[in-house]
């Protein structure tokens, strides 16, 4: 290209130009065109950091190399498909994605029932989250005699934290059908089937302690204690329609009993009542007569005492005494009564007396005897 060409192009960049503007003395009279994503600009420069940036956190968030272990969780800590044994407790952890990966194990307290009777629990809607409540068939038992009997049960038990990464490693995600639903059915069987169904209801409270122990007992003899049992609970047992009218029939005759049994107790206490009565009112009347007794004998004693007093206490100057005194009464009274007749009473030291009053209307007789010892 000639010279004059080049030195036309060049007076047209944008930096030539305001240089020449600047070197003509012309200042601030133009404007820089320079391109900001230029290598030699300061954008161009971290360009390489912001696109390494960007596809970082794209990639963060395609793998999402962490996850959350919540409060009644623990992880597990997979690594190329060998389970770590040491569990991961709540709180954030991180991974390599592609190879090894965090399985997260619910640990709160699950509920397995066992029933035919479909109800709404607390906690339906939040399955997901708690883990914890499933709902079986009823157990169906053979008693006995061969007659089938349903039995409602319900349990209560957890996953045992320490060991979560062996017992998901050995018995698998559906740990709890192969230890809990397993153990319980065979417990309940092997407990039940001893009695005859007449027997189950008096003997429910030993039935469901028996269960209950078998249970325990048969779930902590696994290694490592994988499962924590909380309660086992039997709920209902139902029999067979014509087991259970029979066992109605003799509750009804048992019931009809222990009312007669109850009437003639009370019978019985009501005649003991009364012979008691009887009893007190015969020793009231043997009390009264025998008092009475006693006071006749204590007052015949007493007059014997007072008359062998007056006996002993007589003399023969107190009889002739009184003989005086007697005679003279007789003396006043003859006085009174002119027509009086006297006359001697044979061996008697006083003499007898019969008034005859005037008027032969009335007699009056007196008598004074004394009598001497």
């Amino acid at each position: 290209m000639p010279a004059d060409m080049n030195d036309y192009f060049k007076k047209k960049k944008p930096g030539n130009t305001n240089r020449n503007n600047d070197d003509n003395g012309n200042k601030g009279g133009g404007f820089n065109m320079n391109n900001p994503l230029d290598n030699n600009g300061p954008m161009g420069k971290a360009m390489p950091w912001i696109v390494g940036i960007v596809i970082f956190g794209a990639a963060f968030l395609a793998f999402k190399p962490f996850t959350i272990i919540n409060s009644g969780e623990v992880g597990i800590l997979v690594k190329t498909g060998k389970f770590d044994p040491e569990p991961l407790h709540a709180g954030l952890h991180f991974y390599i994605p592609v190879f090894q990966k965090i399985i997260p194990v619910n640990t709160r307290i699950r509920m397995i029932t066992y029933s035919n009777v479909s109800t709404g629990e607390l906690g339906d809607s939040y399955r997901g989250f708690e883990g914890g409540l499933r709902r079986n068939p009823a157990i169906s038992v053979l008693d006995k005699r061969g007659l089938t009997v349903n039995i409602d049960i319900a349990v209560q038990y957890r996953l045992k934290a320490e060991s979560a990464p062996a017992t998901i490693e050995k018995w698998g995600s559906s740990w709890e059908e192969k230890i809990i639903n397993s153990k319980v059915r065979e417990v309940v069987r092997d407990v039940v089937g001893q009695y005859t169904a007449e027997q189950l209801p008096e003997m429910r409270n030993e039935i469901a302690a028996a269960i209950e122990t078998k249970v325990k007992q048969s779930v902590d003899e696994l290694p490592n204690k994988p499962v924590v049992l909380t309660s086992v609970e039997l709920r209902t047992i139902n029999l067979p329609p014509k087991i259970k009218d029979q066992i109605e029939r003799v509750q009804i005759a048992k019931q009809e009993v222990t009312i007669a049994e109850q009437m003639k107790e009370k019978a019985k206490q009501e005649a003991q009542r009364q012979a008691e009565i009887a009893r007190g009112e015969a020793e009231r009347n043997r009390i009264e007569a025998q008092g009475e007794a006693d006071k006749i004998r204590i007052e015949a004693e007493e007059q014997s005492k007072a008359n062998k007093l007056i006996s002993e206490s007589l003399t023969q100057e107190l009889l002739q005494l009184e003989q005086i005194k007697t005679q003279a009464r007789f003396n006043d009274a003859l006085k009174t009564n002119k027509n009086a007749q006297i006359f001697l009473t044979p061996g008697g030291a006083v003499p007898n007396i019969w008034v005859d009053t005037k008027s032969g209307s009335k007699e009056q007789a007196v008598r004074a005897e004394v009598v001497s010892q």
